[in-house]
């Protein structure tokens, strides 16, 4: 079994992959205090490959019909069997990864590991921008858009390009969609529905009820009008 966890940087995405490294699963090696994979450099270097293939059309929105219709780019795929190399050469039978810029190149890693078990992970878009994430600013992996001023624009741009990638792939054989929220306050539910998704026990980790919500008390703006579809798909209050 290969599992990956899909979700935008500061989405809580840590929680899902302690939680399955606790469950057996080998998370590949070494592991930051993020619980990603490291080192991300050929990652990173991954996704800028994938930006060359994305074309921006204006007004927050981008035409991904090449990188639906090609193969990935063989540098690409050389980059990320580098990156994984732990998690490939393993002899492991339960193993997987987690790096949150894997959603920023999410076509081609469906395309290369098409059996994989797919985990996204979404958290309220107010509470996930609150902090600086090395994806904030979609120019630093080639992908182009109206860049701002604004710092915090800039982040929520960047959230809600990765869910319009996300949308725009074709489902995966094996996917699961797991809200943040629902990880903290309906744990055991969650973790039930992950067992049976994974056919594996899962493990209950401690979730800290104060990860929600912290929107409440920031004093900049963690709301956008762009934010408001996908907050109504996820089922989010507005």
């Amino acid at each position: 079994m290969l599992v990956t966890v899909i979700g935008r940087g500061h989405s809580g995405t840590r929680a899902m992959s302690q939680t399955l490294s606790e469950s057996g699963v080998y998370m590949g090696e070494p592991l930051n205090t993020s619980w990603d994979l490291l080192p991300p450099q050929d990652m990173y270097e991954a996704c800028r490959v994938f930006g060359k293939y994305v074309r921006y059309t204006g007004n927050m929105k981008w035409d991904f019909s090449r990188v639906m219709a090609m193969d990935p780019d063989p540098a690409f795929v050389k980059l990320i069997e580098s990156y994984l190399k732990s998690v490939l050469t393993s002899d492991r039978d339960k193993k997987g990864w987690k790096i949150p810029e894997t959603t920023l190149v999410y076509p081609w890693i469906r395309k290369m590991f098409p059996k994989a078990y797919y985990i996204h992970w979404v958290r309220d878009p107010r509470d996930c921008i609150l902090k600086k994430h090395m994806t904030d600013d979609l120019n630093d992996f080639g992908i182009e858009y109206d860049k701002t001023e604004d710092v915090r624009r800039n982040r929520a741009i960047s959230w809600y390009y990765q869910r319009e990638l996300v949308r725009s792939t074709p489902v995966a054989q094996r996917e699961i969609h797991i809200r943040f929220e629902d990880m903290i306050f309906k744990q055991d539910e969650t973790l039930k529905r992950l067992e049976q998704f994974l056919h594996i026990p899962m493990a209950k980790i401690p979730m800290r009820t104060d990860s929600v919500g912290r929107y409440k008390t920031d004093e900049e703006v963690h709301m956008f009008d762009f934010f408001k579809k996908d907050m109504e798909e996820c089922g989010y209050d507005f």
